[in-house]
C-alpha cells in the first residue's frame, strides 16, 4: 500500500491539543523540549495552559503546529509505523512534512516559521487584511467574484482546499465585498475566518521577499522521502527548487486538490494526517471519493492505534 503522510497547518491549533497522546508518550514532551531551546520560550506551557490569544498569533501558531506535528510523527516512528512513500503538508505543514523526509533540520524549521509567522504579520498591519472560506461554487466562480469585488483594492482566492472549498483573502473591505458576490454567484456559504493575515495572498510579497532572504542561509537536504509542495502540486527532490518553493510560499495560493490529485495518480491508496485538528481528512476525501482509499489521522492514542494496524 502506498502512504501519504500529510501534515496540518495554522487553523488546526488549540490549547490542550495533544495532551492524550503527551500521556501515553514521552516522546511529545522530549519535542517540545526540544523546540522551546530552539525558540527561547516554554512553548508547551503555551500549548496547554494558553492564553488563546497568544497561540492564535501567528509568529506563535506557526512553530506551534510544526512541533505538534513532529512530535506526532516521532511517536508514530517509536511505536513502529511505517516509512510513508510521499509526504506533503498544507502551507505551514510543508515544513513539518520536511522536517520528518530529513530535509529540514527541526531547529531549523522552528525558527524559520518563527521568522515566517513575523513577517507575514508585519506585511500588512492587524486589522487592515481578511481570509474568508467560501464552500459550494466553483473555482472560476470565486475568481470571477474576487474580480467583481476587488474594486482597485486586492481580494484573491489563497486556497483551493477541494472542489467547492477554496479560501480567498486580501484587504478586508475587498474580502468583505468578495463574500456578498461569492453569494450572489450561489455559494452555500461564505465566512470570514479568525485570522487577520492574508496568507498566500499577493499582499504577502514583502513577507516572501523576506523569507527567501532568510531562507538562504539555511541548510536544505534533499529529502529522504518523496515530497510534494503545495505551491505547485509537484513533487521536488533538489535542494535549490524546495528552498525556491518555501521563499514562494506566504505569497502563493496552497493548491491542496492538487497535491491530493497529484498523490493519488502516484498510486497512494492511504493518507495519514499526521497531527492535531483532524482538518485535512475531510478536505481530502472531498477531492477524490475513492471507496479504494484509506483516510487516517494521528493525535491521540486511540487514533494512532489505528492507524498502526492499518
Amino acid at each position: 500500500m502506498t502512504t501519504a503522510m500529510i501534515f496540518p497547518g495554522q487553523g488546526s491549533q488549540s490549547v490542550g491539543m495533544l495532551a492524550e497522546l503527551a500521556a501515553s508518550s514521552e516522546q511529545v514532551a522530549r519535542t517540545f523540549h526540544e523546540a522551546s531551546a530552539a525558540l527561547g520560550y516554554d512553548l508547551w506551557a503555551l500549548l496547554t495552559q494558553g492564553p488563546k490569544e497568544q497561540l492564535d498569533r501567528t509568529e506563535f501558531t506557526q512553530p506551534a503546529m510544526l512541533a505538534a506535528g513532529i512530535a506526532t510523527w516521532r511517536v508514530w516512528c517509536e511505536r513502529g509505523g511505517a516509512r510513508p512513500n510521499y509526504v506533503s503538508g498544507h502551507s505551514l505543514g510543508e515544513y513539518s512534512a520536511l522536517v520528518a523526509a530529513e530535509s529540514l533540520r527541526f531547529a531549523d524549521a522552528l525558527q524559520l516559521t518563527q521568522f515566517r509567522g513575523r513577517a507575514m504579520q508585519d506585511a500588512v498591519p492587524v486589522g487592515e487584511g481578511g481570509i474568508a472560506a467560501i464552500l459550494g461554487i466553483d473555482d472560476a466562480a470565486v475568481a470571477a467574484a474576487c474580480h467583481e469585488a476587488a474594486q482597485g483594492k486586492i481580494v484573491e482566492p489563497v486556497n483551493f482546499n477541494a472542489p467547492g472549498q477554496v479560501v480567498i483573502a486580501g484587504e478586508i473591505g475587498a474580502v468583505q465585498r468578495a463574500i456578498e458576490a461569492c453569494k450572489a454567484h450561489g455559494a452555500k456559504r461564505a465566512v470570514m475566518l479568525a485570522m487577520s493575515v492574508p496568507a498566500h495572498s499577493s499582499l504577502m510579497a514583502p513577507a516572501a521577499a523576506r523569507l527567501r532572504e532568510r531562507l538562504q542561509g539555511v541548510a536544505i537536504a534533499t529529502p529522504r522521502m518523496r515530497y510534494v509542495s503545495g505551491v505547485d502540486a509537484a513533487e521536488h527532490a533538489d535542494p535549490e527548487t524546495i528552498r525556491d518553493c518555501l521563499a514562494r510560499q506566504p505569497a502563493q495560493p496552497v493548491r491542496w486538490t492538487g497535491v491530493i490529485r497529484a498523490l493519488l495518480a502516484a498510486g497512494a491508496s492511504r493518507f495519514i494526517e499526521c497531527g492535531p485538528g483532524r482538518v485535512l481528512t475531510p478536505m481530502t476525501k472531498r477531492v477524490e471519493k475513492r471507496a479504494d482509499v484509506a483516510y487516517l489521522t494521528i493525535d491521540d492514542p486511540a487514533t494512532l492505534a489505528a492507524a498502526l494496524a492499518s
